[in-house]
């Protein structure tokens, strides 16, 4: 008997950002997918100066540290925007055990071409689109061969769109376009992050954003910064269970969602220190 195809939420890609191998070993037993380091710091405190998004201080032997204790989840890099060691960066999260490369802070198909180019099949190749000028190039940039996957940024897409908060940025119709722009050129889509679907302090319910996914065609999150290990088994399948409702739901449903955390959004203004996050 043929076994039936994994639902949207058993898909679902879901990747952590972390050094720390016991943290990484935890996720990877529960089911998280990807889990690695982030080393971008070039240019990055400039944009996003005032505001509480993240920042790290992730070496390069997190990652060795994580790549040597996870067995499911496929170790992660996002490096920094292409400069002149992009070549090295590559060629050192490869030797540590990178399965999947995030280029972030693009903004234009030439650079989105040197990464691939110097990538080149090795690794998963992933584009994180976070700035105005690559939203507006997306279409040459997404031709570009070689590119595997695309996420959006919601952080700095809000930034740069002058909006109030990523929230407002997620059911906005910039993200429509960008959305609609990579299932046609047939890549995967991944989209901000998402934290326990039953956790209380945040300044929206984390189901209003549990219901963009379906609604916009994406298949993939962070796991939010706000999102509490505590019982990380039960946390993953109450992750994956969610976005199953919500992908089951009918296109009225994903609207009144949409609808509802634009309103939401559009009331809520975090302070320059704000912890909250989705």
């Amino acid at each position: 008997m043929t076994a039936p195809a994994p639902s949207f939420g058993e898909r679902f890609r879901l990747t952590l950002i972390t050094a720390d191998p016991d943290a990484a070993a935890r996720a990877d037993e529960a089911g998280v997918d990807r889990a690695g380091i982030d080393i971008e710091l070039l240019g990055k405190a400039d944009r996003q100066a005032g505001h509480d998004t993240r920042l790290s201080r992730h070496g390069w032997d997190g990652l060795a540290a994580v790549a040597g204790v996870v067995r499911r989840a496929s170790p992660f890099v996002r490096i920094n925007p292409v400069h002149a060691g992009t070549g090295e960066e590559i060629e050192t999260a490869l030797r540590l055990g990178a399965r999947v490369i995030m280029l972030p802070s693009f903004r234009s198909a030439g650079e989105v071409e040197r990464f691939t180019g110097l990538v080149r099949g090795r690794a998963t190749a992933v584009l994180l689109l976070e700035l105005a000028p690559a939203v507006a190039r997306v279409r040459e940039i997404l031709a570009v061969p070689g590119v595997d996957e695309v996420m959006l940024g919601l952080n700095d897409l809000h930034l740069q769109f002058g909006l109030a908060n990523h929230f407002e940025m997620l059911v906005s119709p910039v993200v429509d376009m960008l959305a609609e722009e990579v299932r046609r050129a047939g890549l995967p889509l991944a989209i901000g992050g998402l934290t326990h679907p039953d956790e209380t302090s945040l300044p929206v319910p984390p189901d209003l954003v549990y219901a963009q996914y379906p609604r916009l065609g994406a298949g993939g999150a962070w796991i939010a910064r706000s999102f509490r290990a505590a019982e990380w088994p039960a946390a993953i399948q109450a992750m994956r269970r969610r976005l199953d409702r919500w992908a089951q739901a009918p296109p009225e449903e994903w609207e009144q969602a949409r609808r509802e955390l634009a309103c939401r959004a559009a009331e809520w203004r975090p302070a320059p220190a704000d912890k909250s996050r989705a």
